[in-house]
């Protein structure tokens, strides 16, 4: 099956320089606890304006594209074996990945988070698993997270910041690889094929077509 190719949009993001945060709210973000400051975002996004969110999510990007070099997730013993030596279970390092996939892709940075993904489809090939049990429930959480992230490189094309269609294209062919191999693995040893939703996903959304 042809992988879908990735078609260019042209349009630009505006780039901002932020400033510096004042000492009564910088001495409040480094005290409040994670969950407040969860809370206070929330609430500070979903009254602000339109703007106010573009805004934020550019920092995030910004941000996110500074760190990538110090903070790549480990894509390395994601899975491991269970106590019977047959069937795998997910890793705390799954975690850590996979929480750095979704603030890629929540920050409408898809295409990048891709790479991420790809590597944890990867990793799946040569194991077995139960049915029922921890590794069939995270492999219908990465399915659906393999989806969101494709709805976000959708968007990113959309709004035009993809520079290097190149690139783009690359992340996509290695995905489809990944899960045709995962498909193919699981056939062999008479396992359900775990990604179907992001298989879908794929080959329905027309991210690869012009917009």
């Amino acid at each position: 099956m042809p992988t879908p190719e990735v078609a260019p949009v042209h349009t630009h993001e505006t780039t901002r320089t932020l400033g510096h945060v004042n000492l009564m709210m910088d001495t409040l973000i480094a005290n409040v606890t994670i969950d407040d400051l969860r809370a206070i975002t929330r609430n500070f996004l979903a009254t602000g304006t339109p703007n106010l969110v573009a805004a934020f999510t550019a920092a995030a990007r910004s941000y996110l594209r500074q760190t990538s070099a110090k903070r790549t997730a480990r894509t390395n013993n994601l899975f491991t074996t269970s106590l019977n030596g047959i069937h795998a279970v997910p890793t705390p390092e799954l975690d850590n990945a996979l929480a750095r996939a979704r603030s890629l892709y929540g920050a409408g940075m898809g295409f990048a988070s891709l790479g991420i993904l790809s590597s944890i489809v990867n990793a799946t090939v040569g194991l077995r698993w139960e049915e029922d049990g921890p590794m069939a429930d995270i492999l219908a959480v990465i399915d659906a997270d393999i989806s969101q992230a494709i709805q976000s490189c959708k968007e990113e094309l959309e709004s035009g910041r993809v520079s290097d269609m190149a690139v783009a294209q690359e992340a996509i062919d290695h995905l489809w690889s990944g899960i045709g191999e995962s498909a193919r693995d699981v056939e062999i040893w008479g396992g359900e094929f775990p990604f179907d939703k992001a298989s879908d996903t794929i080959k329905c959304r027309k991210i690869w077509a012009s917009v």
